[in-house]
């Protein structure tokens, strides 16, 4: 998971990789439409829903991925 999930959130975040302590608010393209992106990839992907507020109170990479891991389980 943990290769697909990185390069996923690269792609969205249009930059060729993140790093798990990346700040999600400190990509130049972060808005609301990348929000929603990661969302859908999220439900897609993962099977895995949680609304902008939670999104909002992530701050890096690694904890959205942890929150992922927690979920699938």
């Amino acid at each position: 998971m943990k290769i697909i999930f990185y390069t996923e959130m690269a792609e969205i975040l249009e930059v060729d990789e993140v790093a798990p302590n990346a700040v999600l608010h400190d990509f130049d393209n972060w808005d609301s439409l990348t929000a929603l992106s990661i969302m859908a990839m999220l439900d897609k992907e993962y099977g895995v829903n949680i609304s902008t507020t939670e999104l909002n109170l992530i701050v890096t990479i690694e904890e959205l991925e942890n929150l992922v891991k927690n979920r699938m389980k």
